[in-house]
Protein backbone atom coordinates (compact mmCIF):
# COMPACT_ATOMS: atom_id res chain seq x y z
CA UNK A 1 0.00 0.00 0.00
CA UNK A 2 1.16 3.34 -0.73
CA UNK A 3 0.75 6.61 1.36
CA UNK A 4 1.08 9.91 1.61
CA UNK A 5 1.42 11.18 5.19
CA UNK A 6 0.50 15.22 5.52
CA UNK A 7 1.28 15.77 9.19
CA UNK A 8 2.58 18.71 11.33
CA UNK A 9 3.53 18.26 15.02
CA UNK A 10 3.96 15.90 17.60
CA UNK A 11 1.02 14.19 16.71
CA UNK A 12 2.12 14.01 13.17
CA UNK A 13 5.93 13.22 13.93
CA UNK A 14 4.71 9.93 16.15
CA UNK A 15 2.02 9.11 13.52
CA UNK A 16 5.32 8.97 10.86
CA UNK A 17 7.23 6.72 13.12
CA UNK A 18 4.49 4.33 13.37
CA UNK A 19 4.00 3.90 10.07
CA UNK A 20 7.40 4.22 8.34
CA UNK A 21 8.86 1.53 11.05
CA UNK A 22 5.59 -0.70 10.07
CA UNK A 23 4.26 -2.93 7.50
CA UNK A 24 3.32 0.37 5.48
CA UNK A 25 4.96 2.53 2.56
CA UNK A 26 5.42 5.62 2.77
CA UNK A 27 5.38 7.50 -0.79
CA UNK A 28 5.94 10.69 0.34
CA UNK A 29 5.65 13.10 3.70
CA UNK A 30 3.91 16.55 3.13
CA UNK A 31 4.62 19.27 6.56
CA UNK A 32 5.15 22.73 7.53
CA UNK A 33 8.56 24.23 7.80
CA UNK A 34 8.15 24.64 11.64
CA UNK A 35 8.04 20.76 12.20
CA UNK A 36 11.86 20.01 12.21
CA UNK A 37 11.55 16.78 13.79
CA UNK A 38 9.19 15.45 10.93
CA UNK A 39 11.75 16.73 8.42
CA UNK A 40 14.72 15.78 10.20
CA UNK A 41 13.41 11.89 10.29
CA UNK A 42 11.82 12.08 6.59
CA UNK A 43 15.41 13.02 5.38
CA UNK A 44 17.49 10.75 7.03
CA UNK A 45 15.14 7.63 5.90
CA UNK A 46 14.75 9.16 2.32
CA UNK A 47 11.47 9.46 2.14
CA UNK A 48 10.00 12.35 -0.77
CA UNK A 49 9.22 15.18 1.27
CA UNK A 50 7.13 18.72 0.80
CA UNK A 51 7.67 21.52 3.04
CA UNK A 52 5.45 24.45 3.25
CA UNK A 53 2.07 25.72 2.31
CA UNK A 54 0.70 23.55 0.10
CA UNK A 55 -2.53 25.25 -1.25
CA UNK A 56 -2.73 26.70 -5.14
CA UNK A 57 -0.92 23.54 -6.65
CA UNK A 58 1.98 24.02 -5.02
CA UNK A 59 2.52 20.69 -3.96
CA UNK A 60 0.83 18.57 -6.38
CA UNK A 61 3.13 19.83 -9.01
CA UNK A 62 5.96 18.29 -7.02
CA UNK A 63 4.44 14.71 -5.85
CA UNK A 64 1.71 14.37 -8.23
CA UNK A 65 3.85 11.75 -10.29
CA UNK A 66 4.46 9.62 -7.08
CA UNK A 67 1.86 6.76 -7.32
CA UNK A 68 -0.35 6.91 -3.72
CA UNK A 69 -3.25 4.49 -2.90
CA UNK A 70 -4.36 6.43 0.33
CA UNK A 71 -3.63 10.37 1.38
CA UNK A 72 -3.69 10.26 5.56
CA UNK A 73 -3.67 13.62 7.13
CA UNK A 74 -2.76 13.75 10.65
CA UNK A 75 -2.80 17.22 12.50
CA UNK A 76 -1.48 19.05 9.16
CA UNK A 77 -1.45 23.06 9.57
CA UNK A 78 -3.14 23.38 6.14
CA UNK A 79 -6.72 23.28 4.66
CA UNK A 80 -6.48 20.84 1.75
CA UNK A 81 -7.65 21.64 -1.40
CA UNK A 82 -9.06 19.75 -3.88
CA UNK A 83 -5.94 18.60 -6.28
CA UNK A 84 -4.59 16.70 -3.71
CA UNK A 85 -7.73 15.32 -2.14
CA UNK A 86 -8.43 13.53 -5.87
CA UNK A 87 -4.73 12.57 -6.28
CA UNK A 88 -4.78 9.31 -4.00
CA UNK A 89 -6.21 6.31 -5.91
CA UNK A 90 -8.56 5.33 -3.47
CA UNK A 91 -9.08 7.23 -0.40
CA UNK A 92 -8.32 10.41 1.09
CA UNK A 93 -8.84 10.58 5.01
CA UNK A 94 -7.86 12.75 8.10
CA UNK A 95 -7.59 12.22 11.50
CA UNK A 96 -10.02 14.76 13.99
CA UNK A 97 -9.50 15.25 17.48
CA UNK A 98 -13.50 15.16 18.20
CA UNK A 99 -16.03 12.96 17.49
CA UNK A 100 -17.48 14.36 14.52
CA UNK A 101 -19.73 16.30 13.23
CA UNK A 102 -19.56 17.62 17.04
CA UNK A 103 -16.46 20.17 17.51
CA UNK A 104 -14.99 20.37 14.13
CA UNK A 105 -12.68 22.98 13.35
CA UNK A 106 -9.18 23.81 15.54
CA UNK A 107 -8.09 22.76 19.16
CA UNK A 108 -11.41 20.43 19.51
CA UNK A 109 -10.18 18.52 22.79
CA UNK A 110 -9.89 21.71 24.75
CA UNK A 111 -13.24 23.41 23.54
CA UNK A 112 -14.39 20.10 24.96
CA UNK A 113 -13.23 20.68 28.68
CA UNK A 114 -13.92 24.53 28.40
CA UNK A 115 -18.20 23.73 27.55
CA UNK A 116 -17.93 21.05 30.32
CA UNK A 117 -18.01 17.71 27.83
CA UNK A 118 -17.94 13.65 29.71
CA UNK A 119 -16.81 12.64 26.80
CA UNK A 120 -14.75 13.27 24.02
CA UNK A 121 -12.85 11.12 20.95
CA UNK A 122 -10.90 11.42 17.60
CA UNK A 123 -12.61 10.58 14.21
CA UNK A 124 -10.76 8.82 11.04
CA UNK A 125 -13.06 10.43 8.14
CA UNK A 126 -12.65 11.34 4.35
CA UNK A 127 -11.72 14.58 3.20
CA UNK A 128 -14.00 16.72 1.68
CA UNK A 129 -13.50 20.68 0.47
CA UNK A 130 -15.61 21.32 4.08
CA UNK A 131 -14.04 21.61 6.90
CA UNK A 132 -14.06 18.00 8.71
CA UNK A 133 -17.40 16.89 6.83
CA UNK A 134 -16.52 14.45 5.25
CA UNK A 135 -18.03 10.29 6.17
CA UNK A 136 -16.66 9.24 9.03
CA UNK A 137 -15.21 5.58 9.02
CA UNK A 138 -13.70 4.97 12.36
CA UNK A 139 -13.95 6.74 15.88
CA UNK A 140 -12.78 5.99 19.46
CA UNK A 141 -14.65 7.36 22.59
CA UNK A 142 -12.75 9.33 25.45
CA UNK A 143 -13.90 9.75 28.55
CA UNK A 144 -13.09 13.39 30.64
CA UNK A 145 -12.99 12.92 33.99
CA UNK A 146 -13.58 16.38 36.30
CA UNK A 147 -9.61 16.82 36.87
CA UNK A 148 -8.35 16.39 33.36
CA UNK A 149 -6.60 19.18 31.75
CA UNK A 150 -6.32 19.49 27.86
CA UNK A 151 -3.04 18.83 27.99
CA UNK A 152 -3.94 15.20 29.48
CA UNK A 153 -6.94 14.65 26.96
CA UNK A 154 -4.23 14.95 23.95
CA UNK A 155 -1.94 13.03 25.52
CA UNK A 156 -4.42 10.04 25.57
CA UNK A 157 -5.65 11.07 22.17
CA UNK A 158 -1.49 10.39 21.09
CA UNK A 159 -1.24 6.56 22.22
CA UNK A 160 -4.85 6.09 20.42
CA UNK A 161 -3.77 7.60 16.94
CA UNK A 162 -2.16 4.33 15.92
CA UNK A 163 -5.00 2.40 17.17
CA UNK A 164 -7.64 3.98 15.15
CA UNK A 165 -5.23 4.39 11.88
CA UNK A 166 -4.53 0.51 12.24
CA UNK A 167 -7.74 -0.23 12.85
CA UNK A 168 -8.74 1.65 9.19
CA UNK A 169 -5.97 0.56 7.03
CA UNK A 170 -6.89 -3.15 8.07
CA UNK A 171 -10.41 -2.74 6.64
CA UNK A 172 -9.35 -0.89 4.39
CA UNK A 173 -7.00 -3.93 2.94
CA UNK A 174 -9.77 -5.73 3.44
CA UNK A 175 -12.30 -4.15 1.68
CA UNK A 176 -14.58 -3.97 4.54
CA UNK A 177 -14.49 -0.16 5.15
CA UNK A 178 -18.16 1.07 6.82
CA UNK A 179 -18.75 4.92 6.09
CA UNK A 180 -21.17 7.11 7.66
CA UNK A 181 -22.65 10.25 6.66
CA UNK A 182 -22.50 12.64 9.39
CA UNK A 183 -25.67 14.56 10.12
CA UNK A 184 -25.16 18.18 9.93
CA UNK A 185 -27.98 19.03 12.60
CA UNK A 186 -25.76 17.88 14.83
CA UNK A 187 -22.27 19.49 13.92
CA UNK A 188 -20.98 22.16 16.20
CA UNK A 189 -17.70 24.65 14.75
CA UNK A 190 -15.51 26.01 17.30
CA UNK A 191 -12.23 28.40 16.23
CA UNK A 192 -9.01 28.91 16.78
CA UNK A 193 -7.85 29.72 20.25
CA UNK A 194 -5.17 32.27 21.06
CA UNK A 195 -3.27 33.30 24.14
CA UNK A 196 -5.11 36.11 24.55
CA UNK A 197 -9.10 34.64 24.58
CA UNK A 198 -7.81 32.95 27.86
CA UNK A 199 -9.33 35.29 29.97
CA UNK A 200 -11.85 34.56 32.91
CA UNK A 201 -14.76 36.47 33.10
CA UNK A 202 -15.54 36.44 37.13
CA UNK A 203 -19.59 36.85 36.07
CA UNK A 204 -19.25 33.09 34.72
CA UNK A 205 -20.24 30.25 36.89
CA UNK A 206 -17.52 28.42 39.54
CA UNK A 207 -18.19 25.13 37.25
CA UNK A 208 -17.33 27.13 33.61
CA UNK A 209 -14.35 28.55 35.28
CA UNK A 210 -12.79 25.37 36.54
CA UNK A 211 -13.48 23.73 32.78
CA UNK A 212 -11.90 26.95 31.33
CA UNK A 213 -8.63 26.96 34.16
CA UNK A 214 -7.87 23.19 33.16
CA UNK A 215 -8.60 23.23 29.59
CA UNK A 216 -5.59 25.51 29.17
CA UNK A 217 -3.46 24.67 31.92
CA UNK A 218 0.37 23.97 31.53
CA UNK A 219 1.88 23.81 28.93
CA UNK A 220 -0.70 25.80 27.19
CA UNK A 221 -1.01 29.67 27.50
CA UNK A 222 -3.27 29.19 30.58
CA UNK A 223 -6.21 30.70 31.61
CA UNK A 224 -5.13 34.48 33.40
CA UNK A 225 -7.02 37.13 35.40
CA UNK A 226 -6.07 40.90 35.39
CA UNK A 227 -5.21 43.06 38.45
CA UNK A 228 -5.06 46.44 37.48
CA UNK A 229 -1.34 45.89 34.96
CA UNK A 230 -0.67 42.78 36.10
CA UNK A 231 -1.96 39.50 34.81
CA UNK A 232 -1.94 36.25 36.78
CA UNK A 233 -1.87 32.84 34.49
CA UNK A 234 -3.84 30.24 36.71
CA UNK A 235 -3.11 26.11 36.12
CA UNK A 236 -5.42 24.82 38.91
CA UNK A 237 -8.44 25.83 40.90
CA UNK A 238 -11.20 24.35 42.90
CA UNK A 239 -13.93 24.77 44.71
CA UNK A 240 -14.72 26.36 48.08
CA UNK A 241 -17.16 26.72 50.51
CA UNK A 242 -15.91 30.36 52.16
CA UNK A 243 -19.02 32.60 52.63
CA UNK A 244 -19.56 36.13 50.97
CA UNK A 245 -21.90 38.77 51.34
CA UNK A 246 -24.45 38.89 48.11
CA UNK A 247 -23.92 42.31 47.21
CA UNK A 248 -20.08 41.79 46.50
CA UNK A 249 -18.77 41.90 43.16
CA UNK A 250 -17.99 38.70 41.45
CA UNK A 251 -14.26 38.75 41.24
CA UNK A 252 -13.62 39.94 44.60
CA UNK A 253 -10.73 38.76 46.47
CA UNK A 254 -12.24 37.07 49.88
CA UNK A 255 -9.11 35.87 51.43
CA UNK A 256 -5.44 35.36 50.50
CA UNK A 257 -4.50 32.47 52.36
CA UNK A 258 -5.80 30.52 50.49
CA UNK A 259 -6.43 33.02 48.19
CA UNK A 260 -10.07 32.59 47.19
CA UNK A 261 -11.94 34.67 44.78
CA UNK A 262 -16.16 35.24 44.39
CA UNK A 263 -18.16 33.79 42.05
CA UNK A 264 -22.19 34.40 41.52
CA UNK A 265 -22.81 31.04 42.28
CA UNK A 266 -19.96 30.07 45.01
CA UNK A 267 -16.05 30.87 45.14
CA UNK A 268 -12.98 29.32 44.06
CA UNK A 269 -9.30 28.63 45.53
CA UNK A 270 -6.83 29.10 43.72
CA UNK A 271 -4.10 26.77 43.75
CA UNK A 272 -1.76 27.34 41.27
CA UNK A 273 -0.35 29.87 39.31
CA UNK A 274 2.46 30.05 36.87
CA UNK A 275 4.08 32.53 38.69
CA UNK A 276 4.72 34.02 41.71
CA UNK A 277 2.30 36.67 43.30
CA UNK A 278 1.94 38.64 46.07
CA UNK A 279 -1.38 37.83 47.06
CA UNK A 280 -1.58 39.70 49.88
CA UNK A 281 -1.85 42.62 48.30
CA UNK A 282 -4.88 41.97 46.17
CA UNK A 283 -7.32 41.02 49.76
CA UNK A 284 -10.58 42.96 49.40
CA UNK A 285 -9.49 43.87 45.77
CA UNK A 286 -11.56 43.25 42.59
CA UNK A 287 -10.32 40.94 40.08
CA UNK A 288 -11.15 41.89 36.18
CA UNK A 289 -13.88 40.41 34.48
Amino acid sequence: MNIALLCSGNLGYEMLKYLHQGSYHLSCVLTDSKSKNIIEYTQENSIALFVGNPRGGKAYAEVSHLNVEVLLSVNYLFLIEEDLIQWPTNIAVNVHGSLLPRYRGRTPHVWAIINGETQAGITLHEIELGCDTGDVIEQIVVDITPEMTGAKLLSIYEGLYPKLVNTFLINYQDSQLVKRTQNEKQATYFGKRTPEMGKINWNWSKDRICNWVRAQSEPYPGAYACFMDHKIIIDKVKKSDMGFHYEMPNGYVLSTDPLTIKCPDGALEIIKTRHKIRAEFLLNKKLES
